[in-house]
């Protein structure tokens, strides 16, 4: 069957990402008595897949399942800061703060999902597991979808506690440069649907 002819309603489809026309990132802030010099990095993400499976019918997304795997070695200091000091980030997150030799997969699989809308464009609250740094955790993530044709487009963003997850936030110049708990994801994926 052609990717682009007209399914059965109870027909399920699979979207494979595109990382190339996607973009992922993490928001880290800095706190404390010097936080006004130091620097609130966006870490990029790299490298991802994954898929979302769902079945054709009224439901809007009716028995959505959706993988994502990163590889947590891809995670990069981007935006305002020296060379110098994203060196120093990068290696301090990937060594001290992911342990990216032990724990090298960041993955989210989510079983559940509520939608709300009509025709193309959706209101989505996913119900998922993400496993980060050995400790999995169940964490909602709210997006837009379009459904276009033969894509989809998600985008939207979540607040992530790092201590959750058996991450203690980085301390600089003898602790009056924290980093904040929280952080903010922000994501824009666009999956392409396979036959």
């Amino acid at each position: 069957m052609h990717a682009s002819a007209p399914l059965p309603e109870d027909a399920t489809v699979r979207h494979v990402i595109d990382a190339s026309q996607s973009s992922f990132a993490v928001q880290v802030t800095a706190t404390g008595l010097l936080s006004a010099f130091g620097h609130n990095p966006k870490i990029a993400i790299r490298d991802f897949d994954g898929n979302i499976e769902f079945k054709v019918g009224s439901s809007p997304l009716a028995g959505a399942h959706m993988t994502l795997r990163i590889r947590a070695n891809s995670l990069e200091a981007t935006e305002g800061i020296s060379d110098k000091d994203r060196d120093e980030i990068n290696r301090r997150m990937r060594q001290e703060v992911l342990e990216t030799d032990d724990y090298p997969e960041i993955v989210y699989e989510c079983t559940g999902v509520t939608a709300s809308g009509t025709g193309d464009r959706y209101w989505v609250a996913l119900k998922g597991d993400l496993t980060l740094h050995g400790t999995t955790k169940s964490i909602p993530v709210s997006a837009r979808v379009t459904v276009n044709g033969n894509s989809l487009r998600a985008s939207g963003d979540f607040p992530l506690r790092q201590s959750d997850f058996g991450i203690a936030p980085v301390s600089a110049a003898a602790g009056t440069i924290r980093v904040k708990d929280e952080v903010k994801c922000t994501f824009d994926i666009l999956a392409r649907r396979q036959e």
